[in-house]
Protein backbone atom coordinates (compact mmCIF):
# COMPACT_ATOMS: atom_id res chain seq x y z
CA UNK A 1 0.00 0.00 0.00
CA UNK A 2 1.62 3.34 -1.01
CA UNK A 3 2.64 5.18 2.15
CA UNK A 4 2.05 8.59 0.56
CA UNK A 5 -1.57 7.71 -0.30
CA UNK A 6 -2.17 6.51 3.25
CA UNK A 7 -0.77 9.71 4.80
CA UNK A 8 -2.73 11.99 2.44
CA UNK A 9 -5.96 10.05 3.08
CA UNK A 10 -5.40 10.07 6.84
CA UNK A 11 -4.73 13.81 6.97
CA UNK A 12 -7.69 14.70 4.72
CA UNK A 13 -9.93 12.39 6.75
CA UNK A 14 -8.89 14.17 9.94
CA UNK A 15 -8.97 17.80 8.85
CA UNK A 16 -12.02 17.64 6.59
CA UNK A 17 -13.82 15.75 9.33
CA UNK A 18 -13.05 18.57 11.76
CA UNK A 19 -14.17 21.16 9.20
CA UNK A 20 -17.64 19.68 8.62
CA UNK A 21 -18.23 18.56 12.21
CA UNK A 22 -20.33 21.68 13.07
CA UNK A 23 -22.57 21.07 10.02
CA UNK A 24 -22.91 17.36 10.81
CA UNK A 25 -23.70 18.18 14.45
CA UNK A 26 -26.43 20.62 13.40
CA UNK A 27 -28.10 18.04 11.18
CA UNK A 28 -27.79 15.38 13.88
CA UNK A 29 -29.16 17.48 16.76
CA UNK A 30 -32.03 18.91 14.69
CA UNK A 31 -33.34 15.39 14.12
CA UNK A 32 -34.46 15.31 17.77
CA UNK A 33 -36.74 18.31 17.20
CA UNK A 34 -38.04 16.84 13.93
CA UNK A 35 -38.96 13.65 15.80
CA UNK A 36 -40.32 15.16 19.00
CA UNK A 37 -40.75 18.93 18.64
CA UNK A 38 -43.95 20.92 18.35
CA UNK A 39 -44.41 24.43 17.01
CA UNK A 40 -45.58 26.71 19.86
CA UNK A 41 -49.06 28.03 19.07
CA UNK A 42 -48.90 30.86 21.60
CA UNK A 43 -45.61 32.37 20.46
CA UNK A 44 -45.42 36.16 20.66
CA UNK A 45 -46.10 37.93 17.38
CA UNK A 46 -45.81 41.48 16.14
CA UNK A 47 -48.26 42.93 13.61
CA UNK A 48 -48.03 46.19 11.69
CA UNK A 49 -49.98 47.76 8.81
CA UNK A 50 -48.15 49.52 5.99
CA UNK A 51 -49.88 51.82 3.49
CA UNK A 52 -49.22 53.43 0.10
CA UNK A 53 -47.16 50.58 -1.30
CA UNK A 54 -45.97 50.48 -4.89
CA UNK A 55 -47.49 47.26 -6.19
CA UNK A 56 -45.60 45.96 -9.26
CA UNK A 57 -47.69 45.69 -12.41
CA UNK A 58 -48.53 42.13 -13.40
CA UNK A 59 -47.98 40.56 -9.98
CA UNK A 60 -51.51 39.15 -9.98
CA UNK A 61 -51.09 37.39 -13.31
CA UNK A 62 -47.46 36.26 -12.91
CA UNK A 63 -46.54 32.72 -11.93
CA UNK A 64 -43.56 30.91 -10.47
CA UNK A 65 -40.26 32.76 -10.17
CA UNK A 66 -41.64 35.73 -12.11
CA UNK A 67 -44.18 36.36 -9.35
CA UNK A 68 -41.47 35.82 -6.71
CA UNK A 69 -39.27 38.47 -8.33
CA UNK A 70 -42.18 40.91 -8.37
CA UNK A 71 -43.03 40.09 -4.76
CA UNK A 72 -39.42 40.87 -3.79
CA UNK A 73 -40.23 44.53 -4.50
CA UNK A 74 -42.94 44.34 -1.85
CA UNK A 75 -40.54 42.76 0.66
CA UNK A 76 -38.09 45.61 0.17
CA UNK A 77 -40.81 48.20 0.92
CA UNK A 78 -41.96 46.51 4.15
CA UNK A 79 -38.39 45.84 5.35
CA UNK A 80 -38.61 42.04 5.25
CA UNK A 81 -35.84 39.69 4.17
CA UNK A 82 -35.81 35.93 3.81
CA UNK A 83 -36.94 33.03 1.66
CA UNK A 84 -40.39 33.41 0.07
CA UNK A 85 -41.98 30.11 1.02
CA UNK A 86 -44.89 30.37 -1.41
CA UNK A 87 -47.36 32.95 -2.71
CA UNK A 88 -51.12 32.44 -2.48
CA UNK A 89 -53.40 34.67 -4.53
CA UNK A 90 -57.00 35.23 -3.40
CA UNK A 91 -58.55 36.44 -6.66
CA UNK A 92 -61.96 37.51 -5.27
CA UNK A 93 -60.33 39.85 -2.76
CA UNK A 94 -57.28 40.71 -4.88
CA UNK A 95 -55.00 39.71 -2.02
CA UNK A 96 -51.58 38.08 -1.98
CA UNK A 97 -50.47 36.03 1.03
CA UNK A 98 -46.66 35.86 1.11
CA UNK A 99 -45.04 33.79 3.90
CA UNK A 100 -41.33 34.61 4.29
CA UNK A 101 -39.00 32.50 6.42
CA UNK A 102 -35.45 32.74 7.68
CA UNK A 103 -33.67 31.37 10.74
CA UNK A 104 -35.22 32.93 13.82
CA UNK A 105 -38.18 34.69 12.18
CA UNK A 106 -41.36 33.75 10.33
CA UNK A 107 -43.15 36.61 8.56
CA UNK A 108 -46.48 36.68 6.73
CA UNK A 109 -47.26 39.58 4.40
CA UNK A 110 -50.97 39.99 3.64
CA UNK A 111 -51.06 42.36 0.66
CA UNK A 112 -54.19 44.06 -0.65
CA UNK A 113 -53.42 44.91 -4.27
CA UNK A 114 -56.36 47.30 -4.70
CA UNK A 115 -55.83 49.22 -1.47
CA UNK A 116 -52.03 49.06 -1.77
CA UNK A 117 -51.71 48.15 1.89
CA UNK A 118 -50.09 45.21 3.66
CA UNK A 119 -50.40 43.68 7.10
CA UNK A 120 -47.04 42.28 8.19
CA UNK A 121 -47.06 39.67 10.95
CA UNK A 122 -43.77 38.52 12.47
CA UNK A 123 -43.17 35.61 14.83
CA UNK A 124 -39.88 34.84 16.53
CA UNK A 125 -39.03 31.14 16.28
CA UNK A 126 -37.27 29.08 18.92
CA UNK A 127 -33.76 27.69 18.63
CA UNK A 128 -35.15 24.23 18.01
CA UNK A 129 -37.42 25.52 15.25
CA UNK A 130 -34.44 27.28 13.69
CA UNK A 131 -32.42 24.06 13.69
CA UNK A 132 -35.38 22.23 12.17
CA UNK A 133 -35.71 24.88 9.47
CA UNK A 134 -32.02 24.59 8.57
CA UNK A 135 -32.30 20.80 8.50
CA UNK A 136 -35.20 20.87 6.02
CA UNK A 137 -34.08 23.86 3.96
CA UNK A 138 -34.17 24.35 1.07
CA UNK A 139 -36.00 21.05 0.62
CA UNK A 140 -38.11 19.61 -2.21
CA UNK A 141 -41.34 21.56 -1.63
CA UNK A 142 -42.20 24.22 -4.21
CA UNK A 143 -38.96 23.41 -6.00
CA UNK A 144 -39.81 25.82 -8.84
CA UNK A 145 -39.31 28.83 -6.55
CA UNK A 146 -36.99 27.40 -3.91
CA UNK A 147 -33.72 29.25 -3.33
CA UNK A 148 -35.05 32.73 -4.07
CA UNK A 149 -33.05 34.20 -1.15
CA UNK A 150 -29.25 34.34 -1.43
CA UNK A 151 -28.64 32.81 2.00
CA UNK A 152 -30.93 29.88 1.19
CA UNK A 153 -28.81 29.17 -1.87
CA UNK A 154 -25.64 29.51 0.22
CA UNK A 155 -27.04 27.07 2.77
CA UNK A 156 -27.90 24.66 -0.05
CA UNK A 157 -24.25 24.74 -1.19
CA UNK A 158 -23.09 24.14 2.40
CA UNK A 159 -25.52 21.23 2.81
CA UNK A 160 -24.37 19.67 -0.48
CA UNK A 161 -20.74 20.07 0.58
CA UNK A 162 -21.53 18.36 3.88
CA UNK A 163 -23.01 15.39 2.05
CA UNK A 164 -20.07 15.05 -0.33
CA UNK A 165 -17.52 15.36 2.47
CA UNK A 166 -19.44 12.86 4.60
CA UNK A 167 -19.28 10.39 1.70
CA UNK A 168 -15.54 11.01 1.47
CA UNK A 169 -15.11 10.46 5.21
CA UNK A 170 -17.04 7.20 4.98
CA UNK A 171 -14.99 5.88 2.06
CA UNK A 172 -11.68 7.09 3.45
CA UNK A 173 -12.56 5.67 6.87
CA UNK A 174 -13.13 2.24 5.33
CA UNK A 175 -9.81 2.55 3.50
CA UNK A 176 -7.91 3.55 6.65
CA UNK A 177 -9.52 0.69 8.56
CA UNK A 178 -8.68 -1.80 5.81
CA UNK A 179 -4.95 -1.03 5.88
CA UNK A 180 -4.73 -1.52 9.65
CA UNK A 181 -4.59 -5.28 9.97
CA UNK A 182 -4.95 -5.31 13.74
CA UNK A 183 -8.34 -3.59 13.47
CA UNK A 184 -9.80 -5.57 10.59
CA UNK A 185 -11.64 -8.21 12.62
CA UNK A 186 -13.32 -5.80 15.05
CA UNK A 187 -14.11 -3.36 12.23
CA UNK A 188 -15.62 -6.10 10.08
CA UNK A 189 -17.88 -7.21 12.94
CA UNK A 190 -19.12 -3.65 13.48
CA UNK A 191 -19.57 -3.07 9.75
CA UNK A 192 -21.66 -6.22 9.36
CA UNK A 193 -23.66 -5.32 12.49
CA UNK A 194 -24.41 -1.89 11.05
CA UNK A 195 -25.50 -3.32 7.71
CA UNK A 196 -27.77 -5.89 9.41
CA UNK A 197 -29.28 -3.24 11.69
CA UNK A 198 -29.99 -0.88 8.78
CA UNK A 199 -31.46 -3.68 6.71
CA UNK A 200 -33.67 -4.78 9.59
CA UNK A 201 -35.03 -1.29 10.20
CA UNK A 202 -35.75 -0.75 6.48
CA UNK A 203 -37.49 -4.12 6.28
CA UNK A 204 -39.59 -3.41 9.39
CA UNK A 205 -40.66 0.02 8.11
CA UNK A 206 -41.36 -1.15 4.55
CA UNK A 207 -43.17 -4.36 5.52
Amino acid sequence: MPKGLYIWTRDLHLYLGLFISPFALLFAVSVFFLNHGRTPVDAATARVAIHDLRVPLGIEEAQGMERVHLAAAILAQVDVTGEINFIRYVSKERRLIIPVVKPGVETVIDLSVEARTATVTRRRTTTWETLSYLHKSPGPHNAAIRGNWFWTRAWRWAADATVYLTLFLSVSGIYLWAVLRSERKAGLILLVAGIVSLGGIIYAVAA
